[in-house]
């Protein structure tokens, strides 16, 4: 009598371990068989074709092996890089059309190769989009302000945005940037190559895993320590607030105060999370743009020699800083900057032929820097998912569908650019981005409508900078051992790197 007392409570426990373990296999059963079929049926009855739903892993097999593939070799010196850049997409794309269904685990995954529909989807006027919901790694790279949706968004983009203003940038914040990007860059280095396709690998007591959290940890404590020294510094009035970290505390402070708040809107946590995202976001994608720029004018000298000659009219010897940066856009002969600029006002002040000089070099960098994003696009795609039923371009999405938006793919659509598409042609944006392409606009580099980059014009500003004082003190070109070997990490970078030869002018 006494062992069945005994015996009764684990027959209760095992009981309800077994009931758990049933709910918990019904639940995978759902998401990963039922669901995915129900989608798949709701997409394709209405037109949209695509591969078939492979149980559990949908596509991600399919898509590893062509990506082991296309790294297995290098590819020509060519910038028709996206056969390179997703095969998968790549031949969906060519065997079902630019709208097109795949599979990413049991979460159908329709591509959106339509410039028109990218732009709807990212103007989301009626809130019917959010972002892809990150874990795992990726929240751990940059759980700033682009992971953020609704009121939390909102309140972080007015305080963030002041901190890009250009009038308020200046020397003092490339310095302190470019030191706390290299802290960041030691500490990440090794998380940047990982994607997070499976999110139940991260859980397992792997050595890489370890060692991706002791330098979050590690990041994470000195982050803590950075912002902690500038709050006290602030609080005694001996810091001198005029690089990003100071700006967007500041700006923090102001917002708090008009809303009649007693806690800070953005606390400890929310403000490590930014400073995460303007590595990411900011040094890691400034970084390869440049680096693509190097390397595209290495293969075009002609540009690099037109993009000197730009940089040295307008600079001179000097070192580059805002002022003289700001010269260096895009002003058309058939502008309104133009109209103004060649008004009698304006001529009867400088020569005709000044103005002529002015208006003809003043085209080259800003052409460049695009014509390289739109070839190298930094982030290759973006993805959107619905939580609601949602009309678009005749499909009717359910809730529970990625939509990806395949920027790279659109930026070398000769159906929007041309058949030079693949062509490293800048004077395609001698008018203009509204302008350079068929159906405008299809450049989408930082992103479009609301959730537009906020670091955009600060990041293009770095660009320029960097790009004037390299053209100023050095010609290069591409050393003998480079490999022509795109590939999509965190952002496109150059598998095996860049070589590139310089010499001091």
């Amino acid at each position: 009598m006494a062992i069945g007392a005994l015996l009764q409570p684990w027959s209760l426990l095992g009981f309800l371990a077994a009931l758990m373990a049933l709910w918990w296999a019904c639940r995978v059963l759902e998401s990963t068989l039922i669901v995915p079929r129900r989608l798949g049926r709701a997409l394709q009855s209405q037109g949209l074709r695509g591969t078939t739903y492979r149980f559990p892993f949908g596509d991600l097999k399919e898509l590893a092996r062509l990506a082991m593939a296309a790294r297995a070799k290098p590819m020509p010196l060519s910038h028709d890089i996206t056969p390179r850049v997703n095969r998968l997409y790549y031949n969906v794309i060519r065997e079902h059309g630019k709208i097109s269904v795949t599979w990413l685990g049991p979460t159908p995954r329709v591509i959106v190769n339509d410039p028109k529909l990218v732009r709807e989807i990212m103007a989301n006027k009626f809130g019917h989009f959010q972002k892809r919901k990150h874990t795992g790694i990726v929240r751990r790279l940059s759980n700033g302000l682009v992971n953020h949706e609704g009121e939390k968004w909102a309140a972080h983009r007015k305080i963030v945005n002041p901190a890009f203003h250009l009038e308020k940038l200046n020397v003092r914040t490339y310095s302190y940037i470019w030191r706390l990007q290299l802290q960041l860059q030691l500490h990440m280095i090794d998380l940047r190559v990982l994607v997070d396709m499976v999110n139940f690998f991260r859980f397992l007591p792997t050595q890489l895993n370890r060692r991706i959290k002791a330098n979050a940890r590690e990041l994470q404590a000195l982050l803590r320590g950075i912002v902690s020294k500038r709050e006290r510094a602030m609080k005694e009035g001996r810091a001198n607030n005029d690089d990003l970290l100071g700006l967007m505390m500041e700006s923090n402070i102001a917002e708090t105060k008009q809303a009649g708040n007693s806690k800070p809107i953005m606390t400890m946590d929310d403000i490590i999370g930014e400073l995460k995202l303007f590595y990411f976001a900011g040094m890691d994608t400034t970084a390869v743009l440049l680096t693509w720029t190097m390397v595209l004018l290495s293969v075009h000298p002609e540009w690099q020699h037109r993009a000197r000659e730009e940089v040295q009219s307008v600079l001179g010897d000097n070192q580059p800083d805002l002022d003289g940066i700001q010269q260096l856009k895009i002003v058309s002969t058939r502008s309104p900057a133009c109209a103004l600029l060649c008004s009698h006002d304006f001529s009867r002040k400088w020569k005709s032929d000044t103005v002529v000089s002015v208006l003809v070099w003043s085209l080259q960098v800003t052409m460049i820097l695009y014509e390289v994003l739109r070839l190298y696009p930094p982030v290759v795609q973006l993805d959107r998912q619905t939580y609601k039923e949602v009309e678009l371009g005749g499909v009717t999405y359910p809730p529970g569908v990625l939509l990806s938006l395949p920027i790279v793919f659109i930026h070398h659509d000769k159906d929007v650019w041309g058949e030079d598409a693949d062509e490293f042609r800048p004077e395609r944006f001698k008018d203009g981005i509204s302008r350079a392409s068929k159906d405008s606009p299809a450049f989408f580099p930082f992103g479009w409508g609301p959730r537009i980059c906020v670091g955009q014009s600060f990041a293009l500003v770095e660009a320029k900078m960097a790009l004037s004082s390299i053209l100023q003190h050095f010609s290069f070109g591409l050393s003998q051992s480079y490999t022509h070997a795109p590939f999509p990490v965190s952002t496109l970078q150059p598998e095996h790197g860049a070589h590139i030869m310089l010499k001091k002018l």
